[in-house]
């Protein structure tokens, strides 16, 4: 949304709680983003700034960041700790404190999470890791973001989840990859892991649908995804063998199958089987690959390519008010689907990035 409507959705509030130099950024605006970030100092955070790489605010974390994940209509946010990290930091208001909120014993975060419809729980993968079992922390938003419960994942090491367009069901994105707290993040289980797709009703932790690759492709770690307006979902994997044979992206219609796409050689061969996150905007998708230091866009309809440009460790991409929006690890925020606008700052994006509509 532009800057005036951000401002009416955001209320005096939002305005109230910044400095001058930031609410002069503010009124120039007509994007608002977030992310985790490390500072120049070393220390993680996260930072609230607009398309120009102006920062509006800083909101220091215990540790380092993952993803960070809203509800616009109750102005809710979230942001997870990076795997093994235990702790969450949520936002409700810019005239509420921060609350923080950690994992039982036993459990850790997988860095992602997303609201109920109604944005009263907060759903958040996390690891049995005893079990070796993905499970989904639910908490209470309406009370102090207290853990109220959890359900089975539908295989190991989940990683993103998203709620589907009917409101009810989640997809998650199960890695497959099987890790412990002890070995740090040492992936045990390379050969016989099974990454998948579930489809879950949360009100009784129900899978409903499970989708695995073919067992030839039993190495391409599901991690990211994104469901756009028709109920598809776009998937993007990290290959754990054969990076450079990968085929890393894929989409899945529930009641469907899952399937990768055959990429052109030069961008299966840009993308080096790792996918950092994914986003659709419009009638495009976007894959960025850190690894590759590229980021793919796809026409949504025909699942061809759009675009393949080079951008070292891009890593977030959003969907921006003009379209896709990307940073990278290395400090840039630019646009995401077309050659333009870039800057670079003085600190270091984390993998992923979000645009705001009147929250915080």
């Amino acid at each position: 949304m532009d800057r005036r409507s951000f401002l009416r959705a955001a209320g005096a509030g939002f305005a109230a709680t910044l400095l001058h130099e930031p609410l002069r950024a503010l009124e120039r605006a007509d994007q608002i983003l977030a992310s985790a970030c490390r500072l120049p100092g070393g220390a993680h955070a996260l930072a609230l700034f607009t398309e120009r790489g102006e920062i509006l605010k800083i909101i220091d974390l215990p540790g380092r960041g993952h993803d960070v994940v809203v509800h616009h209509q109750s102005r809710r946010a979230a942001v997870f700790a990076r795997r093994p990290g235990t702790f969450a930091l949520a936002l409700d208001g810019p005239r509420q404190p921060p609350v923080t909120f950690a994992t039982p014993p036993g459990r850790h975060f997988y860095g992602h999470g997303t609201f109920s419809a109604a944005g009263d729980l907060l759903y958040a993968t996390e690891n049995d890791f005893e079990a070796a079992r993905g499970v989904i922390g639910v908490y209470d938003a309406t009370d102090g973001y207290r853990r109220v419960g959890e359900f089975g994942s539908g295989g190991v090491g989940p990683h993103e989840l998203a709620l589907l367009g009917d409101g009810r069901t989640l997809v998650v994105a199960n890695g497959g990859i099987e890790t412990h707290p002890d070995f740090g993040r040492a992936k045990l289980n390379l050969g016989t892991m099974s990454p998948s797709l579930a489809i879950i009703d949360p009100r009784h932790g129900e899978i409903i649908e499970r989708q695995s690759l073919p067992p030839a492709s039993h190495q391409l770690s599901i991690r990211h995804l994104a469901v756009d307006r028709d109920g598809t979902v776009w998937f993007g994997c990290q290959s754990q063998d054969r990076v450079w044979l990968a085929q890393p992206v894929g989409h899945y219609k529930p009641g469907g199958e899952a399937r990768l796409l055959d990429l052109p050689d030069d961008a299966a061969t840009g993308m080096q089987g790792y996918v950092g996150a994914v986003a659709v905007s419009g009638d495009l998708v976007a894959f960025s690959s850190p690894v590759g230091n590229a980021l793919l866009t796809l026409d949504r309809a025909r699942g061809t390519v759009h675009a393949l440009r080079h951008e070292p460790e891009v890593c977030g991409v959003a969907d921006g008010t003009a379209g896709l929006i990307a940073t990278s690890l290395r400090g840039a925020v630019l646009t995401a689907d077309r050659d333009g606008a870039r800057t670079d700052m003085d600190l270091r994006w984390d993998n992923h990035l979000i645009a705001l509509r009147g929250v915080i």
